[in-house]
């Protein structure tokens, strides 16, 4: 099968993930209920299959080269309510419900603190 022409991804109605060299695919988890972001990760083919599959967040992890279940060991999933595509279809919007704080530090949101000259401070969760 022959690459989509840039007209066909921006413009057609087939969904045609367009990832990056490495494989990888921007994903964005949005909280569906407030649109806050909660963190920003990376899809394979694999995680992007799972999470259509099962409706949990799956991601690739780069750092141990693996698929990642979100929540798997702390329990903290994220409901996957509706996957937006961008344009060129190489980032996703993964609407979601989060059962827990979406970041590894326990923090709501992986955005939790602001720049502030050179110094970062926390913001509310």
């Amino acid at each position: 099968m022959s690459e989509p022409t840039k007209t066909e991804r921006e413009l057609g109605h087939e969904f045609l993930p367009r990832f990056d060299a490495q494989g990888l695919l921007i994903a964005i988890a949005v909280d569906s209920q407030t649109r806050d972001i909660l963190m920003v990760a990376y899809m394979n083919a694999e995680a992007l299959e799972k999470t259509r599959e099962t409706g949990l967040a799956h991601f690739h992890s780069r750092s141990r080269g693996k698929l990642w279940l979100k929540g798997e060991t702390s329990g903290h999933f994220l409901r996957v309510e509706e996957m937006l595509v961008d344009c060129d279809q190489d980032a996703l919007e993964l609407r979601v419900r989060p059962e827990g704080p979406a970041c590894h530090t326990g923090a709501r949101s992986c955005f939790y603190r602001k720049l502030s000259g050179d110094s970062l401070i926390r913001v509310a969760d």
